[in-house]
């Protein structure tokens, strides 16, 4: 069935009736002079209506429209059968109607609503926050969406300038009036899942929902996915708030990839792990380097010295500002990398950056250390999505499980593999190694199938000696060869998850060996 293109002229009463009740007023009166140009009578109430005035167009306040004035403090002022009548009503089969109820047809509405999305992030109470929940306006966008066979809905300041043009030109077609109806339902879908995202957390509720939105934003389209014939853009999730890489500031480089993204989301993960000075170098949504020591330009270079090779080309990330001599450290290195970030600058170190043209530089917010992510933790598969909560490392406990207990450096060593292994991908090894001050990665062993091919794969990749290293896993030891393999190696300690069917014979191997082996009671899968 064909649908007329542009919309019909309004056949209802008293003419063609627009109504606009915006709280951004970004273009209106480009909008609005269009309209009154066009023959439309606009339709507005309060600061609407002040702005439209002022910029010389003629406006009729919603009340004097119905005839009924705004109650209950401007909560009740569009809720009215002369407002919704106009929107929802068929041209054609309700058109006797609407003449019998003196009911003129609104054939466009142009809404965005009141900011309750800015007003929490601004810190508001409960009481604040109800009140900047909108009920009129979505209940008009969601109307003028339904009918867009007649009606257009505009809700993005961004899309006056076209529906003007289109105006000027005669009529919005039926192919702008649809795909402005799309935006427009995903709208209000979005400010829904903002409130009652926002709400849940003041709430009773316990446990996942039998309903959820995500309720996205596209802050950007990239170049591409993870390959170049995939197509990919970056969307914020409804509460932009604790450790979220929309909140991360660019000061330099082109735009951030799909990849640089992923990657930086590993990198932020791996270094704030730790309460001293770290530095992280991720490639691939692995750490092919990471040090504590007692400053950040030792921590880089014991960082770097990890694994030199993988890290050309990786992502760099601090916990602690930059500092220039920082900055003189990564540049004597030599080394090309994609992105780095940290949370502040001192002194010149922007400045001392930006030879390097093509590096990406963000500065995360200074509070990024004491956040955390907001909402879950989302993956999608095919048909659906897996939600859960994030692993924020989480200890049951720190039992030593062998006959020799950790020496204090050893402990040290094991604390800092334990948290670096949380976010490699299973199975997943790591080797660590002390030096003055601090301790750093000696080898990784990342997503192999086999968790004695993932402790020889570490050992492999070792650049300083492994005897005497430590070892964690993030998952227990099905059965003692990889402790045997570690062993063999010069290992003198492992801290693992425990729990399988045969712990008593990888104690076993341990303590043959003597190799000190302490249990967490909890695993760490990341896929």
């Amino acid at each position: 069935m064909t649908t007329p293109d542009p919309s019909p002229p309004s056949t209802s009463p008293a003419g063609r009736f627009a109504l606009l009740s915006t709280s951004d007023k970004t273009d209106l009166d480009v909008l609005g002079r269009a309209l009154v140009e066009a023959g439309y009578t606009l339709l507005s109430t309060g600061g609407t209506a002040r702005a439209l005035r002022e910029a010389g167009l003629p406006v009729t306040a919603v009340s004097e429209h119905t005839g009924a004035p705004e109650i209950m403090n401007g909560r009740v002022k569009t809720l009215h059968p002369r407002i919704h009548g106009g929107i929802l009503g068929d041209r054609d089969r309700h058109a006797a109607e609407a003449a019998d109820q003196g009911i003129p047809w609104i054939d466009l509405v142009a809404v965005n609503l009141y900011p309750f999305e800015r007003t929490v992030q601004e810190g508001a109470d409960l009481a604040t926050a109800v009140e900047k929940i909108d009920i009129g306006g979505p209940t008009m966008v969601r109307a003028a969406a339904k009918n867009h066979r007649y009606v257009t809905v505009v809700v993005d300041p961004e899309d006056y300038p076209r529906v003007a043009e289109a105006i000027g030109s005669g009529g919005v077609d039926q192919a702008l009036r649809s795909e402005l109806a799309v935006k427009a339902f995903r709208h209000t879908a979005r400010y829904d899942a903002v409130i009652s995202n926002w709400l849940s957390g003041h709430s009773s509720e316990v446990g996942f929902p039998s309903e959820t939105t995500l309720g996205l934003r596209k802050m950007q389209e990239l170049r591409y996915g993870e390959n170049p014939h995939q197509r990919a853009a970056f969307y914020a999730d409804v509460e932009v708030s604790g450790r979220s890489l929309v909140r991360a500031k660019q000061h330099q480089g082109k735009h951030m990839s799909f990849n640089n993204l992923g990657d930086l989301d590993g990198a932020l993960r791996a270094v704030f792990e730790y309460d001293q000075p770290a530095c992280a170098i991720i490639k691939h949504m692995n750490p092919c380097g990471c040090a504590v020591a007692p400053d950040l330009v030792t921590a880089f270079q014991e960082a770097l010295a990890g694994d030199p090779v993988s890290a050309f080309g990786g992502i760099v990330v601090f916990n602690r500002p930059v500092a220039p001599e920082v900055v003189r450290a990564v540049r004597m290195s030599r080394t090309f990398f994609e992105v780095l970030a940290a949370p502040g600058f001192e002194g010149d170190a922007l400045e001392r950056l930006k030879p390097r043209e093509n590096l990406r530089v963000l500065e995360l917010p200074p509070d990024w250390a004491e956040s955390r992510p907001s909402g879950m933790d989302a993956r999608r598969v095919q048909g659906g999505w897996l939600l859960q909560d994030w692993d924020l490392g989480l200890e049951m406990g720190w039992k030593v499980a062998t006959r020799r207990t950790p020496t204090e450096e050893e402990s040290r060593n094991l604390r800092f593999a334990w948290a670096a292994c949380r976010n490699v991908k299973s199975n997943a090894i790591v080797l660590a190694r002390g030096f003055t001050g601090g301790v750093a990665l000696n080898g990784v062993g990342a997503g192999q199938m086999s968790r004695v091919d993932s402790v020889k794969l570490a050992i492999s990749k070792a650049t300083r000696e492994v005897v005497g290293s430590v070892l964690a896993s993030d998952a227990f030891f099905p059965f003692p060869d990889g402790v045997q393999a570690a062993a063999e190696a010069g290992v003198t300690a492992v801290v693992q998850p425990g729990g399988s069917i045969r712990d008593e014979e990888v104690i076993a191997a341990a303590d043959e060996a003597d190799i000190a082996m302490v249990f967490t009671g909890a695993r760490h899968f990341r896929h």
